[in-house]
């Protein structure tokens, strides 16, 4: 006997209906021994998903200082609970057992990485900026002022709130920076 895929889906949503209707898949369920909730005793923390501009809410549950779980946060009202594969894949991300966990660095010319301390990281950065910023800064062009520099660019990401993204911009225009990408750019 052939049957075409038409075919196929009226017989299998006739059978679901007639189920449905019949009352046998209410009990079925209702037989069912109720879970147990594993993550009952974590700790739940409210954030924000830092995949994309969307900025869905998620509730992040935490054992022993390991996140365990992290689902769409229902009361938040971008996404009402709802995550895409990235958001709910977050989770892994934290978890990775290949995550970096502190400043590697290359030296110029080198091979190899180094692991460095933030104390070390930090006052080099600020420096290498200065650095980079004052010999790009240009104060005035054709006579008129300008104060910007060309040597920087600051991209941004949707893990900042309004107020991060705020202090962001200001911190890339008081530097000069002209090529700013973010959202907080507007």
């Amino acid at each position: 006997m052939k049957i075409s895929r038409r075919g196929f889906f009226k017989t299998a949503g006739a059978g679901a209906a007639a189920g449905v209707l019949s009352g046998k898949a209410d009990k079925s369920l209702a037989a069912l021994p109720a879970r147990e909730d594993p993550f009952a005793n974590a700790v739940s923390t409210t954030s924000v998903c830092p995949f994309c501009a969307v900025g869905c809410g998620t509730v992040v549950k935490a054992l022993d200082g390991k996140v365990v779980q992290i689902e769409g946060d229902p009361e938040h009202p971008i996404n009402q609970g709802a995550l895409c594969s990235k958001g709910l894949a977050f989770s892994q991300t934290v978890n990775s057992p290949g995550r970096l966990q502190q400043v590697m660095y290359r030296a110029p010319g080198s091979d190899h990485w180094e692991e460095k301390s933030w104390e070390w990281a930090l006052p080099r950065m600020a420096a290498l900026i200065k650095k980079t910023r004052d010999a790009s800064f240009v104060q005035e062009k054709d006579g008129r002022t300008v104060n910007r520099t060309e040597g920087l660019a600051c991209l941004g990401g949707a893990a900042l709130d309004n107020e991060e993204c705020y202090l962001y911009a200001k911190l890339a225009r008081a530097l000069g920076v002209v090529y700013l990408e973010h959202q907080a750019r507007i």
